[in-house]
């Protein structure tokens, strides 16, 4: 009895294994039965997705640039403006020079000399490192000065007497000018 039920399990396994086999067969017919149309249409898919992924490879190689070229701008910018608290603070020991020379008046004397020379050093020092005193020979601007008071001796929108020195750091307004104006 167990021999029998032996060779019929092995009939059922070799029925499904023969079932498996022409169902395997029938799947590769179907499988060159693949039509001219069918793979047009693949190929032409294929390239649409290749020219999709073209074309957003070539858009991140384009904002990689611009963000490189940014960061550069933002970089130098930086580079250009990290002393403006440095020149401020300086500006300070200017006007200190410019008042002690003012203080000393026509009186010449060594000391008074040593002062010049070190606010010319000073001056010059700062204008290579594109430090410069804001003009005030052109008449009131209100983006370099500032109105204090009213001068009654000068003209209308003319700057009549400066009563703090103004200065630009590479174009850029570091300190506005304390000016009296005419009205």
């Amino acid at each position: 009895m167990a021999n029998e039920q032996q060779a019929q399990a092995q009939d059922i396994q070799n029925e499904h294994a023969e079932t498996e086999n022409e169902q395997t067969q029938v799947d590769a017919e179907h499988a060159n039965d693949v039509s001219v149309e069918d793979l047009q249409a693949q190929i032409t898919k294929l390239e649409e997705t290749l020219k999709y992924e073209k074309a957003v490879a070539a858009n991140a190689k384009y904002e990689a640039e611009k963000s490189k070229e940014r960061f550069e701008r933002e970089a130098d910018t930086a580079k250009r403006f990290a002393l403006e608290k440095f020149a401020k603070e300086l500006l300070d020991c200017v006007d200190n020079l410019e008042r002690a020379i003012q203080a000393a008046g026509d009186e010449e004397n060594p000391v008074l000399e040593g002062v010049k020379l070190t606010l010319k050093s000073l001056l010059t020092t700062l204008e290579k490192f594109e430090v410069v005193a804001v003009s005030t020979t052109n008449g009131f601007n209100a983006d370099f000065h500032q109105a204090v008071g009213i001068d009654p001796s000068a003209e209308a929108g003319q700057i009549g007497n400066v009563l703090q020195k103004g200065y630009t750091l590479s174009g850029r307004l570091l300190r506005p000018a304390m000016v009296m104006v005419g009205q």
